[in-house]
């Protein structure tokens, strides 16, 4: 397919979760069937962790013995028009003290489809539809999985909010059932990417999780599209702490070897003495890469892409539309360096 400036237009798919991949969505649709004279999208995929078990989702999880919708709905609403009325009541929340409260009527608009079709993917499908979401949806896989993590003190912890609560180093991380099936329509979708992008999001409950899905790493380190690794903003307390960007890829390199990416996308905008404080007094610090970590990066192929990506706000949060331009930035210049793309 070829965009009105005469560039082929790019399939994109997001690999991630929470509200990180969600992020990042809300910037890159805006890139689908871009005007004139600006890079466009030809599509856009985004392929969603279904290991979170707190909150609404794990609630519907347990008593309808579905597959989580949280960060499913979010994708969905960072992919539709943010003036749709329908966008403003899938973020709705469920106030008071009865059975409805904390659901998000999103949650509950996916937990009734998946009844009524017999199918959650159908359910998001069709969901996507009702919102004109300018993408496609998919969870990694539709086994029920659940996260357990060899924490450094040697417990073994079952569950995602388990996992966040226990604010401990993790040693090791699976997923049970370890041997779990991918959404062929994911694996799908990887193959035929021209970019893909992993994160930013959770490392060890956002990220790796969709890595640990049988055929998904396999698959990413085979597909010839531009790998593109965007690196958290803070550290988690408990999970990465101390960890910079080389850490941050030593971790993913750990689980999914197979996988080279083409570019690194971080901030270089320090985040305010303020901001510094308040996360501090949580246990969490600004991620950040060394020179010499770029250096030996760019030595293997890598190259690191610093910009300011931080949103306006108390909370560190990233600007999506700057991100959103950044990874087609890179995207765009892979395409006049074919050599790059192919190294992986």
């Amino acid at each position: 397919m070829q965009s009105s400036n005469g560039n082929r237009s790019l399939k994109l798919v997001a690999i991630g979760g929470g509200t990180g991949l969600s992020t990042l969505l809300s910037g890159l649709k805006h890139f689908v069937a871009a005007h004139e004279n600006q890079p466009s999208l030809e599509s856009l995929s985004a392929i969603v962790t279904v290991s979170d078990d707190g909150g609404s989702s794990g609630r519907l999880r347990e008593e309808l013995q579905m597959l989580p919708p949280g960060d499913i709905r979010n994708c969905m609403i960072a992919l539709s028009e943010d003036s749709n009325l329908l966008s403003r009541l899938f973020r709705y929340r469920f106030r008071g003290s009865g059975d409805l409260a904390g659901h998000s009527f999103g949650n509950l608009f996916l937990a009734a489809l998946t009844e009524v079709t017999g199918d959650f993917v159908e359910a998001v499908r069709l969901s996507s539809e009702v919102l004109a979401s300018k993408g496609h949806i998919y969870p990694a896989t539709v086994s029920d999985v659940r996260l357990v993590a060899e924490l450094d003190d040697g417990r073994r912890v079952h569950g995602e909010t388990q996992i966040t609560a226990a604010r401990s180093a993790i040693r090791g991380l699976w997923l049970e059932p370890e041997h779990c099936l991918p959404l062929p329509e994911a694996i799908a979708a990887i193959h035929s990417a021209d970019v893909i992008t992993v994160g930013p999001g959770s490392l060890f409950t956002s990220i790796i999780p969709n890595l640990l899905v049988a055929q998904v790493a396999d698959t990413i380190g085979e597909a010839r599209a531009v790998k593109i690794f965007i690196s958290n903003l803070m550290t988690q307390p408990g999970e990465t702490d101390g960890y910079d960007l080389g850490r941050h890829l030593e971790t993913v390199r750990d689980y999914a070897p197979q996988i080279h990416f083409d570019y690194v996308v971080i901030n270089d905008r320090n985040i305010s003495q303020n901001q510094v404080e308040l996360y501090r007094l949580d246990g969490a610090y600004q991620v950040c890469v060394e020179d010499h970590i770029a250096d030996v990066l760019l030595a293997r192929g890598t190259e690191v892409v610093r910009a300011d990506l931080l949103d306006e706000g108390e909370m560190v949060r990233h600007n999506s539309e700057r991100l959103a331009q950044v990874v087609i930035e890179c995207a765009a210049k892979a395409r006049t360096q074919p050599a790059l793309a192919l190294q992986s």
